[in-house]
């Protein structure tokens, strides 16, 4: 059977957990009576929690649900040939992703989540990115803030720098102006396991550290570190670390990589978070410097938490992308949204990337956002999802 002929557009594995309920909201929502809008249906262990989740976000009652476990790649495989796409928000991945990444690539079923886990992430496209292409299966990582506002951040970025100077720009450095939000238990969760992954085997090490970790056979040069506090002159403003740059790095060269360094080879890119120009702004850096030894505190987020619906709508983020050119020209770009970034954002991040899947004609493989929907997917967020993008000079 063609994709295209099988019963469901979508399937929302995970439907019954804090995002993945978001995620199910939002197409209900936003989808539910639209005649053009996607078939999809809710997934997940629990019967009985589907129907009291499907019930309680105001879904139609008529919603189809799908029992299917982690462990058991049978219900995984059997899921997987009902619909043309899978959006899993069932993690850390690492202990409950691959069963159903394995059974996306062997039905030929595109897949997309939200994981930041870069050690799993090389694993599965070691063991899977030949046998998707081979099946027509599109494996799309971290479909959520990390990194889609990143990845097509400097995609855009470099759009608009070919436009106005004739070629890509070899630097571009993303700086988070500013943002409301909290992270997920899920994140706090991943980067637990993480780091429990890494003690079982110390050669994820290597991968977490380069920020060519995604693009094996392929090492550019070498990059800004982004964990060093400092003052811009051209920004006037102080820079630190920022949590989520080692994932979200390694996430846009794999979409150089991909597309066949349209950046360059020697493209150099970093992300920090801007503080202000003063001595408090200079105190605030070494404070965020501190934090990331551990980001999370006494008392991390559990997997399942989130926060309000009033905290997740008045959220948002600032991003800015600079691009520099070899002769001093240089070009600022911003991304902005709407919503909590990790849960509110995120999961209209992820439904969008769903839907645009089902447009993508792109072979299969083991991808990114920017390279298998790029444009196309930067289109949606802007019509659905509230999601700003734009030359600011």
């Amino acid at each position: 059977m063609s994709k295209k002929a099988r019963e469901f557009d979508i399937v929302v594995y995970g439907a019954t957990g804090y995002t993945g309920r978001l995620v199910a909201e939002y197409l209900s929502t936003h989808y539910g009576s639209r005649k053009d809008g996607p078939k999809w249906a809710m997934a997940g262990r629990s019967l009985t929690k589907l129907q009291e989740v499907r019930d309680e976000i105001g879904a139609d009652p008529a919603t189809p649900l799908i029992t299917a476990n982690s462990d058991d790649l049978a219900s995984l495989e059997a899921m997987c040939a009902r619909t043309r796409v899978v959006l899993s928000t069932v993690g850390p991945y690492q202990l409950y992703g691959d069963a159903l990444v394995e059974a996306c690539v062997k039905t030929g079923t595109d897949y997309a989540d939200l994981c930041g886990e870069p050690g799993w992430m090389r694993e599965k496209i070691d063991q899977h990115h030949e046998a998707a292409k081979a099946s027509g299966s599109r494996i799309c990582f971290s479909s959520g803030f990390d990194s889609i506002p990143f990845d097509l951040g400097v995609l855009m970025t470099q759009k608009e720098a070919q436009a106005r100077f004739g070629g890509p720009a070899p630097r571009i450095k993303g700086r988070v102006r500013a943002m409301a939000g909290t992270f997920s238990g899920g994140t706090a969760a991943s980067l637990t396991a993480t780091m429990k992954a890494v003690a079982k085997n110390p050669s994820l090490i290597k991968v977490l550290q380069s920020p060519f970790g995604l693009t094996p056979g392929f090492e550019g040069p070498d990059q800004p570190s982004g964990m060093v506090p400092h003052y811009e002159e051209d920004l006037g403003k102080w820079a630190a670390p920022f949590v989520m740059a080692p994932i979200n790095t390694k996430n846009v060269h794999r979409t150089n990589f991909l597309l066949g360094h349209p950046y360059g080879k020697d493209f150099r890119y970093d992300e920090m978070v801007l503080t202000s120009p003063s001595e408090a702004g200079k105190a605030a850096a070494g404070a965020i410097a501190d934090m990331m030894k551990n980001p999370f505190g006494a008392k991390p987020p559990k997997p399942g938490e989130g926060p309000s619906k009033e905290e997740r709508e008045n959220g948002f983020y600032d991003l800015l992308f600079i691009a520099e050119m070899p002769d001093g020209r240089a070009l600022h770009y911003g991304v902005k949204g709407k919503y909590d970034p990790g849960y509110g954002s995120t999961s209209r991040m992820l439904a969008e990337t769903g839907i645009a899947l089902l447009a993508c004609d792109k072979p299969g493989g083991v991808g990114t956002p920017g390279a298998f929907l790029g444009e196309n997917l930067v289109k949606r967020l802007q019509e659905h999802a509230e999601i700003n993008f734009a030359a600011e000079d």
